[in-house]
This record gives C-alpha cells, sequence and structure tokens, in this order.
C-alpha cells in the first residue's frame, strides 16, 4: 500500500472517478450498435423514472481494482444494471466507491471487432471478478440474442435456453429480452428489446408519445362521436315532442269531434222528442193519422 510519504502513517487514497479516465477511446462500431445502446438504456430509464436505488450505464469503464485501473486496459460494458444503488450521474463505475456493487445485467453489443474479447476477457472478467449474474450476448445485425447466467459452482456462464419464440427472461429485473422489429431514431431494423410480461416491447419515448397522441385522436374522436350521439338524440327527442303535440292536436280533434256527435245526437234526440209529443197532441185533438198504428 502507497502511502502519503516515506515518514507518513496515512495511506494514498485509492483513485475515483474523478481521477481515473470514463472514455475508453473506443466508439461504438456503427450507428446501429450507438442507436441500439440507446435504446436500451432509454428505455430503462423511462420504466424507473421515479425510482432512486437502480442504475444503467452504457459504455463507461468500470473499475474493480487499482491495478487494472493504473493499466486502464478494461473497456467498459455497452450496456449494464446495477440494483440496489444510488441512482447519480457517474463518469464511471469504480467498485470500490460503490461498497462493493458490481452489475447485475450485462448486455455486449457484438461485432467483429469486438467478439473474440466479449467472448473472452469480457466473459471471464464479469463472471470470475466481477460476479455479474446475467451477461447476454446480441449481435445488431444478425438479431441473434444469446443469454448466459452465472453458475455459483463454477463462476462459470452457462447458456439459457430460450423461449419458442426466441424471448428470454431476465429473473433479476423480472422483464424480458427480444427481437423486435421497429423504427428507432429514423432507422427500421430488428432491435433488441425490454419486454413486459406479456411479451410487449416496453415503449421508448418517441412511442409514448406516439402512444398519447393516438390516445388524445381516439378520446377526441369519441368526443366527436359522443356529440354526435348527443345531436341525434335531441333530434329524436324533438321528433318525438312534435309527435307527441301532434297526438295532442289530433286527441283534442277527436274529442271536439266526439263533442260535435253528441251534441248532434242529443239535438236529434230532443227534436225526436219533440215531434212524438207534437204527434201526440195531435192524434187527441184529431185522432189518429190514417194509416198509423191502430194499436
Amino acid at each position: 500500500m502507497a502511502f502519503q510519504s516515506d515518514t507518513s502513517s496515512v495511506p494514498i487514497p485509492p483513485p475515483g472517478e474523478d481521477e481515473l479516465p470514463y472514455d475508453d477511446g473506443e466508439p461504438m462500431e456503427s450507428q446501429r450498435h450507438r442507436k441500439q445502446m440507446y435504446l436500451l438504456i432509454e428505455v430503462l430509464e423511462l420504466l424507473w423514472n421515479d425510482r432512486d436505488d437502480v442504475y444503467v450505464g452504457g459504455n463507461m469503464a468500470i473499475y474493480f481494482s487499482e491495478l487494472q485501473a493504473k493499466k486502464n486496459d478494461f473497456r467498459g460494458p455497452d450496456v449494464f444494471v446495477v440494483l440496489d444503488t444510488v441512482r447519480r450521474e457517474r463518469k464511471s463505475w469504480v467498485v470500490w466507491q460503490e461498497d462493493g456493487r458490481t452489475p447485475d445485467v450485462v448486455i455486449e453489443l457484438l461485432s467483429e471487432s469486438t467478439e473474440k474479447v466479449d467472448r473472452t476477457d469480457k466473459m471471464r472478467i464479469y463472471a470470475k471478478l466481477l460476479h455479474v449474474p446475467e451477461y447476454y450476448l446480441f449481435d445488431p445485425f444478425t438479431g441473434v440474442l444469446e443469454a448466459y447466467a452465472l453458475d455459483l459452482a463454477t463462476m462459470s456462464y452457462v447458456p439459457v435456453a430460450p423461449g419458442a419464440n426466441g424471448d428470454v427472461t431476465s429473473p433479476r429485473l423480472h422483464l424480458g429480452l427480444g427481437v423486435r422489429r421497429g423504427t428507432y431514431n429514423g432507422l427500421d431494423a430488428d432491435w433488441l428489446r425490454w419486454l413486459d410480461a406479456e411479451g410487449r416491447a416496453l415503449p421508448t419515448g418517441d412511442e409514448q408519445a406516439r402512444a398519447a397522441e393516438e390516445q388524445a385522436r381516439a378520446a377526441e374522436e369519441q368526443a366527436r362521436a359522443a356529440e354526435e350521439q348527443a345531436r341525434a338524440a335531441e333530434e329524436q327527442a324533438r321528433a318525438a315532442e312534435e309527435q307527441a303535440r301532434a297526438a295532442e292536436e289530433q286527441a283534442r280533434a277527436a274529442e271536439e269531434q266526439a263533442r260535435a256527435a253528441d251534441e248532434r245526437a242529443r239535438a236529434a234526440q230532443d227534436e225526436a222528442k219533440l215531434l212524438a209529443a207534437q204527434l201526440a197532441a195531435y192524434e187527441q185533438r184529431f185522432g189518429k193519422l190514417p194509416g198509423g198504428d191502430s194499436r
């Protein structure tokens, strides 16, 4: 251990993220590799926007020993997730500054120039030194996804068989991983996506915005349809009111006709009574009319 001076008993603290290089100097292999990394990180940050106990990083150096830090011989994983930590901005992940916490999940995006390292040196470091429980390899151009789980007995990775549709499950994150066709940042391709329990791709920011826009349009259409239904109901109510008024008029007219008929019947009855009385008076005075009833 190094000390402040030959006569000092105060040890020199190991370098931290502010002193260590955080850019490994290796750019992403292609535009698709870069966008794939951003997609995976963006979706998790959106999903866990209200959590402060998780960290998602990408293309960031991970330092796990002072010797490795001095040699600067280890490039950071393309995407990694650390649970049970503090969500804050970091330049690099320095294990001795993070209470020994190491990634729970690592994803490497394969390319011709990195595949050998991803399958050998990095795989060994993640398993034997960092003890990363889940390791995934994905080739953005072939669309091939490989999943590995850490065997605690041998501290090495064993393949995890995918489901019938090629999807795999992350036990640590309680999410799925699978390849889905789509457009991200203007590029149409087969993307590695985080999945929900039903196998649906968790949305990006743009997808959330489009979904919200679609919902707003659907709500607007529903509002217009409801307005049309209200207008139609109002028209029907007016028509029913008109019909009711017409029926009432008809009823009043029928009542008037009935009253008139009743008046005519009473008048005819009165006239018949009058004629009968006149006839009786005539017969009493002059006798029955010829041809009259002889009874």
